[in-house]
C-alpha cells in the first residue's frame, strides 16, 4: 500500500505541474527518439549497401589502384592474359576507367561522366540494357568508339528520341549509341543514370589521363575466392612492387568492413543522442531540487504525523521515475514515427525497427530517472521536521 500511496501522490504531483512536466520530460524524449531514430537509419543504409553487395555474388572480387600518379598501369591485355593464365580461379573480369567528360548532341552539352569497361562488367555488375545492344568484344578488339547511354543523358540531349544509332560527342570524339542501359535511379541527375558506357580501349584513349582505376573479378566458384586472392596480390606486387599501390577485397570482406563501420557509426550515434538523455536527466535533477524547495513544508508534515525517511526518498524517486518512464515511452512513439514518416516515407533508406535498441532506450531513460533523481530524493529525506515545518 505505502508504494501505492507514493505512486497516486507521485502522479497528483506530476499532473498538478503539466507544463513543467512536459518541459522536464522534453530532453529524455529527444534522447530516445534520437537514439532509435539514428540506429534505425544507420541499419538501413547497411541494409541497402550489404543488399547491393550480396547481388553481386560472394565470389566476386573488387581491386582498387591507389598508385593513379605513377607512370605503372595495368593494361587490358595484361588483365586478359592474366584471366588466361588462371583460367581455373578466374571466370571473368571487367576493368573500369572512369573520367568526368562533356557530352554534345548538336547544341546540346552536359557534363557527364564515363565508365570505359569490358563485355563482362554487365553481368559482373548487374548493369543491364533496356534497349539495344551492349558493348561487345568486336567493339574492343577493332578499337570502335561505341557507347551506352544513361537515361539521364538520353532525356537532356535527345528529349525523348530514339538514341539508338545516333551519334554523341565525347569531349570532341564521335561516338556511336549502340544501347540505352536500364533505368536505376529514377532518371536523375548525378546518379547511376548520368552515365555513358563505352569499351575500355576507346576510354584509355580519351585523355592522357585515363587509365584502368579499378577492376572486378568474378571468381570460377565460391571456394575459389581465397586463391583468386592470393594470385590477384601476386601479380599486382609485381606490377607496383608496393603493397600499398593497390587493395584486394573480397565480398565476404566487404561485408565484414561494412559490418564494424556500422557498429561504430550506431555507437557514434548513439553516443551523441545519449548526451540528449544525460541534458534531459540534469534537467530532471534541477526540476526535482525545485520540487523539494517547494514542497518543504508538505515533507515537514509528513514527517511530523511518521513518514520514515524512506518513504520520502521513495515518493521523490517515483516521481523521477515516472516522469523519465513517460518520457521514454514518448520518445519511443516519436522515434517509431521518425522512421515511418521520415526515413521510410521519404525513402532515404530501408525502414529497419530494433527492438534490442528500443527497449536498450527505455532502460537508459530509466537510468537517468534513478541516476539524476536519487540527489533530490536524498534532500527531501534528509529534511529535518521541525525546519521544514517553519519553512516559508
Amino acid at each position: 500500500m505505502r508504494f501505492l500511496q507514493a505512486y497516486k501522490m507521485a502522479i497528483k504531483s506530476i499532473l498538478s505541474n503539466k507544463g513543467r512536466s512536459f518541459l522536464t520530460m522534453l530532453g529524455v524524449i529527444i534522447g530516445v527518439a534520437a537514439v532509435i531514430a539514428a540506429v534505425a537509419f544507420a541499419q538501413g543504409s547497411t541494409k541497402n549497401v550489404t543488399s547491393s553487395i550480396q547481388s553481386l555474388g560472394t565470389n566476386l572480387v573488387t581491386i582498387n589502384l591507389r598508385d593513379r600518379g605513377s607512370n605503372r598501369t595495368v593494361t587490358y591485355e595484361e588483365l586478359n592474359k592474366f584471366k588466361e593464365e588462371n583460367s581455373d580461379l578466374i571466370a571473368s573480369i571487367a576493368p573500369t576507367v572512369t573520367s568526368s567528360v562533356t557530352a554534345k548532341n548538336g547544341n546540346k552539352s552536359r557534363s557527364t561522366s564515363i565508365i570505359g569497361t569490358s563485355p563482362e562488367y554487365e553481368t559482373i555488375k548487374s548493369r543491364h540494357i533496356s534497349s539495344g545492344r551492349f558493348i561487345s568484344q568486336l567493339d574492343i578488339d577493332y578499337n570502335l568508339k561505341t557507347a551506352l547511354v544513361g537515361t539521364a543523358v538520353v532525356n537532356d540531349l535527345f528529349k525523348g528520341e530514339n538514341a539508338i544509332g545516333q551519334t554523341i560527342k565525347i569531349n570532341g570524339s564521335i561516338f556511336k549509341i549502340v544501347g540505352v542501359l536500364e533505368q536505376i535511379d529514377n532518371g536523375q541527375d548525378s546518379g547511376d543514370d548520368d552515365k555513358i558506357i563505352i569499351p575500355v580501349t576507346a576510354a584509355t584513349k580519351l585523355t592522357s589521363q585515363s587509365r584502368i582505376s579499378n577492376f572486378s573479378v568474378l571468381t570460377s566458384s565460391e571456394d575459389k575466392v581465397d586463391q583468386a586472392v592470393t594470385k590477384l596480390k601476386e601479380f599486382l606486387y609485381t606490377k607496383y612492387k608496393n603493397e600499398n599501390s593497390y587493395s584486394v577485397m573480397s565480398a565476404a570482406q566487404m561485408l565484414s568492413t561494412l559490418s564494424s563501420i556500422t557498429d561504430s557509426m550506431m555507437l557514434i550515434l548513439g553516443g551523441i543522442a545519449t548526451i540528449s538523455l544525460i541534458v534531459g536527466g540534469i534537467g530532471i535533477m534541477n526540476i526535482m531540487l525545485v520540487s523539494v524547495t517547494e514542497r518543504t513544508r508538505e515533507i515537514g508534515i509528513r514527517k511530523a504525523i511518521g513518514a520514515k525517511k524512506r518513504n520520502i526518498l521513495i515518493q521523490f524517486l517515483i516521481e523521477a521515475l515516472m516522469v523519465t518512464g513517460m518520457g521514454g515511452i514518448i520518445g519511443i512513439l516519436l522515434g517509431l514515427a521518425i522512421i515511418k514518416f521520415v526515413i521510410g516515407g521519404l525513402n532515404l533508406v530501408p525502414e529497419s525497427y530494433s527492438l534490442t535498441w528500443i527497449l536498450i532506450s527505455f532502460g537508459f531513460s530509466l537510468l537517468v530517472g534513478v541516476v539524476f533523481g536519487i540527489y533530490p530524493a536524498r534532500k527531501a529525506a534528509k529534511l529535518n521536521p521541525i525546519d521544514a515545518l517553519m519553512y516559508e
